[in-house]
């Protein structure tokens, strides 16, 4: 368990019992795996856990495209202060339907934007994001069907702009909150599958991604989270050879808060002389220049004003009152 979510998990509590954005319902305990948490809601307002200007149209587009909640119950979303993907939503939805908010967002990151477009249902972002076809060669269900966010390779997010040299191109954003993770391989599913003879085929293949030459062996990526970059790395690069979404380029954008430190950890014994940090070390593993783009999340959202986002105000007064050390040391 991390240090970040440690202090994260007293802060949300408070914000939760001082903060006004929650009704007296959403105040007491709420149980989560099986013990009252004070960083926790009640299930029954587990909707709560949402900016409250989203709650309505993020819970109509999870049910509408059968999107998992992560841990989430009846339709609504995890009732732990400290998800992930409640945070990337909280962070993220807002922009869905301001396309000039959200170019003015990422030309930081992405210079050559020109103009936005919508990924579906007239939305500029769109969540858990698992590519037209199940390129990855993944375990389908027994009804044949693939779930958005469970049990395959998602996207947390996904944006699509045009830029200056009139290209497409799609971002599948990899979201990151309170995650630490220990140095444990995941080769071996506990079903016994072995999860390298699904992905084999992929890091064997000539036009493979990723920099095998720098590697001592395919098995070193199942650790986490190499693991999640190597499959969302892999989607990338299917999505742009099948030109899904009209998509000229595909790549991937790694968000995560620089007061996470325990994220950084080099958790792959193989991998442990290639750099200084996980995404430093997955960035010099990636063939393509601009392939995978990592930044903090301070960086992105840390110094964005009322002046710039005048349609947004109300959004971001939630955000600084929420995840306050996004505005800490936001230059870095």
């Amino acid at each position: 368990m991390g240090g970040f979510l440690e202090s994260e998990k007293p802060k949300q509590t408070q914000f939760k019992a001082n903060s006004g954005y929650f009704s007296e319902l959403a105040k007491p305990n709420g149980i989560y795996k099986g013990k009252p948490r004070t960083f926790c809601l009640p299930v029954e307002s587990a909707q709560q856990n949402l900016f409250p200007e989203i709650q309505g149209s993020a819970l109509a587009y999870f049910a509408e495209h059968s999107i998992k909640w992560h841990d989430g119950q009846n339709g609504k979303p995890s009732n732990h202060l400290c998800d992930s993907q409640v945070c990337c939503v909280n962070f993220l939805f807002p922009f869905a339907g301001q396309p000039g908010s959200l170019a003015r967002l990422l030309r930081p990151v992405f210079p050559a934007i020109e103009r936005m477009f919508p990924v579906e249902s007239g939305q500029y972002v769109s969540f858990e994001w698992i590519g037209a076809k199940n390129y990855l060669c993944e375990k389908i269900s027994r009804n044949g069907q693939r779930s958005r966010g469970a049990n395959c390779t998602s996207a947390d997010a996904i944006v699509m702009f045009e830029r200056t040299d009139k290209k497409r191109q799609v971002v599948l954003i990899e979201w990151k909150y309170t995650e630490s993770y220990g140095r444990t391989s995941l080769k071996i599913a506990k079903s016994g599958t072995d999860r390298t003879a699904i992905y084999r085929p992929l890091f064997y293949s000539a036009d493979c991604p990723i920099d095998k030459e720098r590697l001592l062996g395919f098995e070193g990526l199942f650790y986490e989270p190499f693991y999640q970059f190597m499959r969302q790395q892999f989607l990338a690069h299917e999505m742009e050879k099948a030109h899904e979404l009209g998509a000229d380029i595909v790549s991937v954008l790694h968000i995560a808060p620089e007061h996470n430190k325990e994220f950084r950890k080099i958790t792959s014994p193989v991998l442990a002389g290639l750099g200084e940090s996980a995404t430093g070390v997955w960035k010099s593993l990636v063939k393509t220049k601009g392939g995978f783009i990592s930044v903090s999340t301070e960086q992105l959202f840390g110094n964005l004003s009322e002046e710039q986002l005048p349609e947004m105000k109300a959004w971001l007064e939630y955000i600084r009152a929420r995840y306050a050390w996004v505005r800490e040391n936001a230059e870095a």
